[in-house]
Formats: C-alpha cells, structure tokens, sequence
C-alpha cells in the first residue's frame, strides 16, 4: 500500500540563486553542534521508547504531508492529551487534527495504523529488518499512508534512518539548486526515489557533511529551525 496524498512540486518553483558547498558550510558550522544533539535526540528515542512512543512519531509522520510540521506536532500533542492515540475513532482524530491538510483521510490512516499495530510489537517489527532501507520498504508496503518521503522521516525520527533521504519538496529544491539534481521532479516514483537519495548520499560524502546533517541543514535553511 502506498500513500494516496501527493508532495505539491513545481518542477518552476526553484528560482534561487544556486548554491555552492562554501554556501553550505558557512550555513552549517555554526549549527553543527545543535544538529548533532537533535540526532543524538532520535537516537535516544530508540534505545528508550516504548511502543507507543515510537507510535507516536509514526502518527506525527502520517500527518505531515503537505502540512507544517509544527502545526502535525500540536495535533499529536491533543491526541496524546486526550489519550486518543490509543482508542479514538477516525472522527474523533479528525476533530484534534486542527490545520492539518487532508485530515479526514489522514485520521482514517492513523486508526489502520493503530489496528495494524495492536497485534504486533512495533520496535519487535522494526529490529527484525537487516537494513533501515529493508524496515522503509515494509512501512511503504504495510502501513497506508507511508509513502517513501514519510517512512523516511519516520525512521529518522527515531533513531533508525540517518543514511535515508528525506526528499520533501523543500530538500529537493535545495539538491536542485546544488546541482545535485537537474530538475524537482513533480512526484517522484520509487526508482526516481532511490536514484536521488543516492546522489544525495554521493553528494553528502563530497561536502563532508552526513547524510542526517545534511537534511536537517537544508531544512533549518528553508524554516529557520531544528525540528523533527
């Protein structure tokens, strides 16, 4: 199964002046040490969540999709408050998912998610996988509403995913503008996925910067902050 909500690209909206790995650096040096512990962060919530914690980052990241992160991050917080992670309906969801795009849609996915999980240890399933590429491509499968970008994220969030792409549409205007990529795909397929996340992974290894760095920087470039 894959994620029905599809990352608004416009393939003309990467009008910035290029940007170099000077560029980059200058960016990055100063917030290096704040990235590394927001990293060591996720880390953290590996060795030491349950699995409603590491359930939760996954509701987080079902919701994100064209949605600020911060706004997905409030809605989580209601839910959490009102213990309706764990037993609300889809239109209880819906009402706490306040600014969250295509939130009837994305409450009926946290309710399956939630179903699919109550059988089966979440962190049992994931340190069952050889590789966090191999645990990406069950979550895409499995988990409706997961779609690359998503379980990506996801992982990151806690801990499992560093040398994964993240490829929202503010990285890809970023690897655009590096010459990383020619062009910002409108709405990458699984290949065209891989094959970016790649030459990102290339890219990374070339600007001295890791791969879980390197995502975050281009994100605090876009929103000014070190988030999730």
């Amino acid at each position: 199964m894959k994620s029905e909500i599809k990352e608004e690209l416009n393939p003309e909206s990467v009008k910035s002046e290029p940007l170099s790995v000077q560029d980059l650096h200058e960016l990055y040096d100063p917030i290096k040490d704040q990235i590394e512990e927001r990293l060591a962060e996720f880390q953290r919530i590996w060795e030491t969540a349950s699995d409603e914690d590491l359930f939760r980052e996954m509701v987080f990241c079902l919701l994100t999709p064209q949605s600020k992160a911060r706004i997905c991050w409030r809605a989580v917080e209601r839910l959490e408050r009102k213990c309706l992670i764990a037993s609300g309906e889809p239109c209880q969801v819906q009402e706490e998912l306040v600014g969250v795009r295509f939130n009837q849609r994305k409450a009926e996915y946290v309710c399956l998610a939630r179903s699919m999980f109550s059988h089966r240890s979440l962190r049992t399933t994931l340190a069952g996988f050889p590789s966090h590429a191999a645990a990406r491509e069950w979550l895409v499968a499995n988990v409706l509403g997961l779609g690359y970008k998503e379980a990506s994220h996801f992982l990151r969030n806690i801990g499992l995913g560093e040398d994964l792409a993240i490829l929202d549409r503010h990285i890809l205007k970023n690897l655009a503008l590096l010459g990383v990529i020619d062009k910002v795909p409108e709405s990458p397929t699984k290949r065209r996925y891989i094959e970016i996340e790649r030459q990102m992974t290339a890219f990374s290894s070339q600007a001295g910067i890791p791969m879980g760095q390197l995502d975050l920087l281009l994100w605090y470039k876009e929103a000014g902050e070190i988030f999730k």
